[in-house]
């Protein structure tokens, strides 16, 4: 019994070295340490290689630089689509999985949200890209006329 802390009341919590402190709901002052994103540890066991561990991230980063080598190659529309699709697919990796290693950034739900919002606008500003599009918002024309007009 003599290595425990002592405990004061209920809302007490041992620090680093071991005493014990009150602990409050406030943010600290200073940030010491940070939490892992929930989600955030290895996608495949430990005793696999490093890029096996981390398979999610390769896989989105993988299709976004494919994605950007064809639009380099002067196929805008089909580079920025993969570029969205990759996207959208890091957003729907990051739902299903429940371990995705470093594309874990932030709360499964925030990393959701980012990666559908952003895949999203970039698969319809792809299918709504200059000339022929794909796809025609009328709303969106008329709005052009308005700014280029006035």
């Amino acid at each position: 019994m003599g290595d425990e802390p002592e405990v004061r009341d209920a809302v007490s919590a041992p620090d680093a070295e071991g005493r014990p402190r009150r602990t409050t709901r406030r943010f600290p002052l200073f940030t010491r340490d940070t939490a892992r994103p929930e989600g955030g540890g290895r996608a495949a066991p430990g005793d696999a290689p490093a890029p096996a561990r981390q398979w999610p991230i390769l896989l989105v980063t993988g299709l976004v630089a494919i994605g950007l080598l064809v639009t380099a190659l002067d196929a805008f529309r089909a580079g920025t689509l993969l570029i969205g699709a990759a996207l959208l697919c890091g957003g729907l990796l990051r739902w299903i999985l429940p371990g995705v290693g470093m594309l874990a950034v932030r709360s499964r739900f925030t990393d959701i949200v980012t990666y559908g919002v952003l895949g999203t606008a970039i698969v319809l500003l792809a299918l709504m890209v200059q000339p022929n599009p794909l796809l025609e918002i009328p709303f969106l024309k008329d709005t052009l006329h308005f700014t280029v007009s006035n």
